[in-house]
């Protein structure tokens, strides 16, 4: 835990869920932190229970100015040494039945929030010797997921864009960790949207079964300690991908059947 020690550390999505976990479990490491979300009061509920330095900076991510808001985070402490992409929204609806609008709502905070962050913070990286970028994936950005088009489309996308830079950049001593999750007791489910765009309002069966978000928080921590490329935190769904990558014909079986009420 002393890798954390007096880091700056941002983590989007913080007000609840993984993003609450990552919050109290680092701060608790020695670091120091910035909380975003949409949510303010939330925001200030979350630095209430932190044992160490935490500012807030509310923000919504799908509106950026994303240059503007890096600078922002900058000023709290001076400089920032890990980021993590963790905001984030789910998807309750078919192909079909989405609607453009909330396909594009999704993209704009799945996809292009982390990775417009990212792209604004990497000249700071870069002038200050270094840095790290986590980003939350999900295990449905691996594999195509029934009534999730939109948010696998956006993570199946992040994945892309964030594997593509870890193999591009040439920046001493930054690093990229991707985190792929599979189903994690949160409010992912609650808050996901259906295809009109209204609130789906429930917790899944498959959600409500899931990994607690602090076991999930306390395997991202040590992935993100030993600056790996990429890490898969599920429970008993991750039998799928694997059904996926070396048995195809069962995978789109089962995921029709059941997929529904997975990750």
């Amino acid at each position: 835990m002393n890798y954390f020690r007096d880091k700056v550390i941002w983590i989007t999505g913080a007000s609840s869920g993984i993003g609450e976990a990552l919050a109290l479990q680092l701060s608790a490491s020695g670091a120091r932190l910035i909380l975003t979300s949409r949510n303010e009061n939330a925001l200030q509920q979350v630095k209430s229970q932190c044992t160490g330095p935490a500012a807030v900076l509310p923000a919504d991510l799908s509106a950026g100015p994303f240059h503007d808001l890096v600078q922002a985070a900058i000023s709290e402490y001076g400089k920032i040494d890990i980021l993590i992409n963790n905001a984030g929204i789910g998807q309750r609806a078919t192909a079909e039945a989405t609607s453009e609008a909330v396909l594009r709502r999704i993209m704009e905070l799945d996809f292009y929030a982390p990775v417009l962050l990212t792209q604004a913070i990497i000249p700071h990286f870069r002038e200050n010797g270094g840095g790290q970028v986590v980003v939350t994936g999900s295990m449905a950005g691996l594999m195509g997921v029934p009534r999730r088009t939109a948010y696998s489309a956006a993570k199946h996308a992040a994945m892309g864009y964030f594997e593509s830079l870890q193999t591009e950049h040439d920046i001493p001593g930054f690093s990229i960790t991707i985190i792929s999750p599979g189903r994690v007791r949160t409010n992912l489910s609650l808050n996901a949207l259906h295809g009109n765009g209204a609130r789906h309002g429930q917790m899944d069966e498959g959600q409500e079964k899931g990994i607690p978000a602090a076991t999930c928080a306390r395997k991202i921590i040590q992935a993100i300690s030993r600056q790996r490329k990429h890490v898969v935190i599920a429970g008993e769904e991750k039998w799928l991908w694997w059904m996926r990558k070396f048995i195809p014909p069962l995978y789109y079986t089962i995921a029709r059947k059941y997929g529904s009420k997975d990750v």
